[in-house]
């Protein structure tokens, strides 16, 4: 029987090339959006949703993000996947993060996005093993990634929608697959030919904060919601 879920891992090992000088000192996850980092407002709505445990996996500076959060950050359980001896990327760091994720769903969120999304909608029982959220497409990333088609995630589809970093996953998909460095893309691409992957598409507040242009853009949309513009 589906419950709900209360754990969720946020991805937070990434260098952050595209946002240097900002990232040589400070870990991207740590940058500020309108006086408050990046994965703090993460932790805060994930709470709010009645998430209770996370795991965060670390590299680039990793050291500061263990020693600005802690292990219990207001209530919040967190445990850290170490990649700081040499980065994975997504499909392997959720292998190796596998034995603090437990064996029910779980959500996975990117460390590096700042949205108003609703996670209590995710957290819900679901017997779906995959669901996708998914966003317009940023001016970035034109071409999308996925259709949806009556609430699934397809391949192929008159409109693309971009994958917005924002998932829950069933680890029993996970296990099998080797630790080793390897994409999750294509492991979302096999599990959405089978059929097992639901999909929504968000239209509120969604940024990917991946260049200093964006993280300004983040910077204004933050302000203009304090002021409920």
């Amino acid at each position: 029987m589906a419950t709900p879920v209360t754990r969720a891992m946020i991805l937070a090992a990434g260098r952050g090339e595209r946002l240097r000088p900002l990232t040589d000192h400070v870990p991207k996850p740590l940058l500020e959006v309108a006086g408050k980092p990046l994965i703090v407002r993460h932790l805060e709505s994930l709470a709010a949703a009645g998430i209770r445990d996370v795991v965060i996996n670390v590299g680039h500076l990793g050291d500061a993000i263990m020693q600005s959060l802690g292990q219990n950050w207001r209530g919040l359980r967190i445990t850290y996947s170490d990649e700081r001896e040499g980065r994975l990327e997504t499909g392997g760091a959720l292998v190796r993060a596998l034995p603090l994720l437990g064996n029910s769903p779980f959500l996975l969120v990117n460390g590096d996005i700042c949205t108003d999304f609703p996670w209590a909608q995710l957290c819900q029982p679901s017997l779906a093993r995959v669901h996708l959220v998914l966003v317009p497409n940023p001016m970035q990333h034109p071409q999308g990634d996925f259709a949806l088609s009556a609430g699934m995630v397809a391949l192929a589809g008159e409109e693309r929608h971009t994958y917005a970093g924002i998932a829950r996953l069933d680890p029993e998909l996970l296990r099998g697959f080797p630790e080793q460095s390897a994409p999750l893309a294509p492991w979302l691409r096999q599990w959405i030919a089978a059929g097992v992957v639901e999909g929504t598409l968000y239209q509120g507040k969604w940024t990917d904060v991946g260049t200093p242009e964006r993280l300004r853009a983040a910077q204004r949309d933050c302000a203009e919601a304090a002021h409920g513009l």
